[in-house]
């Protein structure tokens, strides 16, 4: 009896592989992530609820932030509920690609080699790789930070603007990974490191509603763009996304935004 069953079951697996490697030879090649959203009901955005002013925590410990309004809004036009989920930004990639969140949308910066694995959208916002240091250091430059210790969030494209500035990143006494940038900046204020290096975009908002004594160093290390980022496959929500955001920037809505969380218009779309 039991040979019978596994014989049952060999033969079924066969005919998945079979019928399944007919489909692709077919050549279809159906994207239904929009319409699969839509069933669920629920657009996911995973995010680092430690990144100021996109996404982070405020006093009620509710995520809050520039990326969440416009997702909120995105997440509204297109008929369903939406959820903020916290991820930790090292495995970022995996949360997706293993379908616990929809995208990646929080101040993540487009790169050639992510671009390869991942479905962007056009860039919504323009950003720089900075070097914040006390005001009291006595650093002017990023030649100044010479034998000094510079803090990086893990898993940023902080990591791959210092390692690509080779002058800049032989300079370092050494590189210190921290969580997220909130972590960085207070190991700064403490002196457990001589400067932090992350988004212009993070450092001016936090030197602003923190007011501690923090300077950014006018000498950016790269340029970059922020995207929204989806798994390779699901160009229809990525597109879909794309035109709502669109729609949002020629109604005024994402201006709203940007006043709102920068006190100005800094938004890239349709730009």
């Amino acid at each position: 009896m039991k040979k019978i069953v596994k014989f049952a079951v060999a033969c079924a697996a066969v005919s998945a592989v079979f019928f399944t490697g007919c489909k692709k030879g077919s050549g279809s090649t159906e994207d239904s992530s929009l319409s699969d959203l839509k069933k669920r009901g629920v657009f996911v955005l995973g995010l680092d609820d430690s990144f100021p002013p996109l996404g982070f925590r405020d006093e009620n410990n509710d995520i809050v932030g520039y990326d969440i309004d416009l997702a909120k809004e995105v997440a509204k036009r297109l008929g369903v509920e939406f959820k903020a989920q916290p991820i930790d930004w090292d495995a970022k990639e995996m949360e997706l690609n293993t379908g616990k969140i929809d995208c990646i949308w929080n101040g993540f910066t487009m790169t050639g080699e992510r671009e390869k694995a991942l479905a962007f959208t056009k860039a919504y916002l323009n950003n720089e790789q900075v070097l914040v240091v006390r005001s009291d250091s006595g650093v002017k430059s990023l030649a100044d930070m010479a034998g000094k210790t510079v803090g990086l969030q893990s898993g940023s494209s902080a990591q791959e603007a210092v390692n690509g500035n080779k002058t800049f990143a032989a300079s370092l006494k050494k590189q210190v990974m921290f969580k997220d940038n909130v972590t960085a900046l207070n190991d700064l204020s403490i002196g457990g490191v001589d400067g932090v290096v992350m988004d212009s975009v993070v450092a001016e908002y936090s030197i602003t509603a923190t007011k501690k004594p923090f300077t950014v160093i006018d000498e950016p290390l790269s340029k970059e763009e922020y995207g929204v980022a989806f798994r390779k496959g699901d160009a229809a929500l990525r597109d879909e996304v794309q035109k709502t955001l669109e729609e949002m920037q020629k109604d005024g809505t994402v201006t709203a935004v940007s006043i709102k969380w920068f006190g100005r218009d800094l938004s890239v779309i349709g730009k």
